[in-house]
């Protein structure tokens, strides 16, 4: 028996073990072929409010579990990802058409989650405070309760395992709604795992459905905190809806993150960095670099030479081929990118490399001279496409790399690091990387974005995962009854 066996789960959803799905089931599709995997269960409204009260139910024994016991079953989920990365990993390359490289980067990342959740427990609890009156005066962390947790299908491990780990570490259940397209690697795989590490029953639940499972989960009274990522659209919906409920929301959003070559860089290492940082994944990535914004003088050679990276990039089925860029997810999504690009060439863009598909393997787009007006350009693709606009200016950069609506990444590329360093002071961004790419992650670290990319770093790092899954209690404590004057 495989560890992700079929049998137990096809046409399930996971909540208080695998259980019938109301909502109906879908096929688990493998985009490079169009081929059916599996059939997956979707939830419906009352699997869903099932779960919530089992999660309520369930969690304050968890909470009350010694912070030992908690790590435990923490440090076992993270040795599990290991011991079945081979498994795990077809499914990621199958399900989600990432290349093996880009699925074993998840399971790195998902380990580390696990390891990093672990220390969580053994944690101060809070501190005491300084008081005018003759009392012991504490701030306490105590757990939420029950996490909601709404993950995408673009790197669907990864961006479910940093919610649910560091939330159970700290005392919570967890909700998860995984995207109904990617719902194995990004929730079965996470059910399995944390089962086999010996979590109690109740505590995770996972229910792949659509938006109206998860408007559910983010108006459940049960619920008091939601974990979302995904488009900006969507995530003001999310947001609105969470505020009609008082409820405390963390929004991980879209991007069009800029990456600046100033003219003293090094063009070959920087075609190589812009080249992952707009095609990697199939540029499906919030944090892709879909702005290139290039000094004046070096432009054309620029073009040139990411042009000829692009060209020369090996497209088809990740799990048979050895390839650079598999399939884009769905139709609906290669329409899109398709859209902008012939959008952006009929309105005076020059097609540089790319712009062709065939079936869902969409080639590494190069867009030169481009306007800022141009669509591939103005908006988040959240495709191969790297549109490339020139500058003459550290004034002009600033003001473009700063001319949008999202803050989410930004790379700068430069000989001299120290005066990228300070051109990105100038620029609104929750990330950047000096001589780097966009497109970085790491478990220990505070990750977010600005503006429209999000409400800022709520996800990964010690004390911003404290911040996102606990609240704070003030207590206070005398040796006798206070006197008072009534």
């Amino acid at each position: 028996m495989t560890f992700l066996d079929p049998a137990a789960w096809s046409g399930k959803v996971f909540s208080d073990g695998w259980t019938p799905a109301h909502g109906g089931t879908r096929p688990v599709i493998e985009p490079a072929t169009g081929d059916q995997l599996e059939t997956t269960g979707l939830a419906d409204a009352d699997d869903l409010a099932r779960a919530t009260r089992a999660a309520a139910a369930a969690q304050h024994e968890w909470a009350a579990t010694p912070h030992h016991a908690r790590a435990a079953v923490l440090r076992r989920a993270g040795d599990l990802w290991a011991e079945h990365a081979e498994e795990i990993t077809q499914w990621i390359v199958r399900e989600s058409g990432s290349i093996p490289g880009k699925a074993g980067f998840e399971l790195h990342v998902a380990q580390q989650e696990c390891y990093e959740a672990a220390t969580l427990p053994g944690r101060p609890w809070g501190e005491l405070l300084a008081g005018e009156e003759p009392r012991l005066s504490m701030a306490q962390r105590l757990p939420v309760g029950v996490v909601g947790v709404i993950a995408p299908f673009n790197a669907p491990l990864i961006l479910s395992i940093r919610s649910v780990a560091p939330a159970l570490a700290l005392g919570n259940a967890v909700v998860l709604k995984p995207d109904p397209r990617t719902a194995v690697c990004g929730g079965v795989a996470l059910a399995r795992v944390f089962a086999e590490a010996g979590l109690p029953d109740g505590l995770l639940h996972v229910l792949p459905g659509g938006a109206d499972v998860g408007q559910a989960l983010v108006s459940d009274p049960l619920v008091p905190v939601i974990s979302f990522t995904g488009s900006t659209a969507a995530g003001r919906k999310v947001g609105a809806l969470a505020g009609e409920h008082l409820k405390r929301v963390h929004l991980e959003l879209g991007g069009n993150s800029a990456m600046v070559v100033m003219d003293d860089a090094d063009l070959d290492l920087a075609a190589a960095s812009a080249a992952w940082g707009s095609f990697f994944h199939q540029g499906q990535i919030c944090m892709t670099t879909g702005r290139h914004i290039v000094h004046e003088s070096v432009y054309g050679e620029y073009v040139d030479r990411l042009a000829t990276k692009a060209d020369a990039m090996p497209v088809g089925n990740p799990y048979t081929d050895d390839v650079a860029l598999g399939p884009i997810i769905d139709e609906t999504q290669l329409r899109k990118i398709s859209g902008l690009v012939d959008d952006s060439v009929a309105a005076g863009a020059r097609l540089a490399a790319g712009g062709t598909a065939d079936r869902l393997f969409y080639r590494p787009t190069v867009l030169a001279d481009v306007d800022r007006s141009a669509p591939a350009y103005a908006e988040e693709v959240f495709g191969p496409v790297a549109p490339v606009i020139r500058f003459s200016s550290l004034d002009e950069a600033a003001a473009l790399a700063a001319d949008t609506p999202y803050g989410l990444s930004l790379g700068i590329l430069a000989g001299d690091a120290m005066r990228a360093y300070e051109l990105a002071q100038r620029i609104p961004t929750g990330i950047v990387h000096i001589n780097d790419q966009t497109v970085n992650d790491e478990a220990t670290i505070p990750f977010g974005g600005v503006g429209a990319s999000g409400t800022g770093a709520r996800f990964g790092g010690a004390a911003a995962n404290v911040e996102a899954f606990t609240d704070t209690r003030w207590v206070t404590m005398r040796s006798s009854i206070s006197p008072k004057p009534f």
